[in-house]
């Protein structure tokens, strides 16, 4: 589904700024009030994050 300008895809891991720690992208969305996106990891299916606090792996 990467046919707009995030950083991150679906399935991919990356690492959270913050902690250093690898997760796994499970889904991301446009957020388009903020324009900016958010996305969900498998590891902490109840917190969002924004493409700032995460980097890739």
């Amino acid at each position: 589904m990467k046919n707009m300008n995030n950083a991150f895809d679906s399935g991919e891991v990356v690492n959270i700024e913050k902690t250093g720690e690898l997760v796994t992208i499970s889904k991301w969305q446009y957020v388009k009030h903020m324009k900016k996106y958010s996305y969900i990891v498998n590891e902490y299916p109840s917190t969002f994050y924004f493409e700032e606090e995460l980097k890739k792996a």
